[in-house]
């Protein structure tokens, strides 16, 4: 039986490094990269010299599902590890928000989420990793970044049930939270120019470093990972002050 790794939102930013990083660990036989753009994936698998399997999905359009779990079922391999790292998000106003922004976050951040590790757990056992990806966001609510944050917290329950659930089976589950990552497609991407935007990302992180810290904290099966001073302050801050204050704060801030 063969071993692979499982990686979505791989074409760009923290899925594309899980991807070197993964293969720098040692890869599995095969790793199985999961995005829409079919060339940034199969440009991606030509600069590895180990067996990288582009799958050009859109994980927001139901049917992938299928094409996914028709796919495991047909190799029967197991999966040691599983990076949910696909998600996108709208930075402004809960008013200004397209019914397709609300429809593609939710769809994205969440349903893809769940159903893709639904379709590998059955691949997975003992010492197997799944790394979903989540947010500080997650930790509270945030102005101008309404939906985002709560599809974030939906990843953060999420992935703490799951991770008690495997516990006995000695799957290793994480939930990755980092702050703004600057090296990624996402802050550009989630951006606009109307007055609900945030002017700074001061202190923002870099993929290679989330990445080795997730992996790490993967591999001593802690449940939530807060890589970085940042993240882990956030999440102290978030646990201590009431939320009412932490967005009136927040909202000070994005203005400045």
């Amino acid at each position: 039986m063969k071993t692979i790794a499982v990686i979505t939102g791989a074409s760009s930013g923290l899925g594309k490094e899980f991807v070197r990083q993964i293969v720098l660990r040692g890869a599995p036989n095969e790793i199985w990269i999961i995005a829409r753009r079919k060339e940034r994936l199969e440009e991606i698998a030509s600069s590895f010299p180990c067996a990288i399997v582009p799958i050009a999905l859109d994980l927001t359009d139901p049917a992938s599902y299928d094409v996914l779990a028709e796919k495991l079922a047909a190799e029967n391999p197991h999966i040691s590890y599983l990076v949910c790292a696909a998600g996108m998000g709208r930075i402004g106003l809960t008013e200004d928000m397209t019914a397709d922004d609300i429809d593609r976050i939710i769809e994205l951040n969440c349903r893809a989420l769940a159903r893709v590790t639904q379709a590998c757990l059955p691949y997975m056992s003992a010492g197997s990793r799944i790394l979903e990806i989540a947010s500080v966001a997650g930790f509270q609510p945030l102005p101008a970044f309404n939906l985002y944050a709560a599809s974030k917290a939906f990843v953060v329950s999420y992935t703490k049930t799951l991770h008690y659930e495997l516990r006995k089976k000695g799957i290793h589950v994480t939930a990755v939270c980092p702050y703004w990552v600057k090296d990624t497609e996402f802050i550009p991407t989630a951006s606009n120019e109307t007055d609900g935007g945030y002017r700074h990302f001061p202190f923002a992180q870099k993929c290679a470093d989330v990445v080795r810290r997730a992996l790490d904290a993967a591999d001593q099966n802690r449940c939530i990972c807060t890589p970085g001073f940042v993240p882990s302050l956030d999440r102290v801050m978030a646990k201590t002050i009431p939320h009412g204050l932490l967005i009136r704060g927040l909202d000070v801030f994005r203005r400045l």
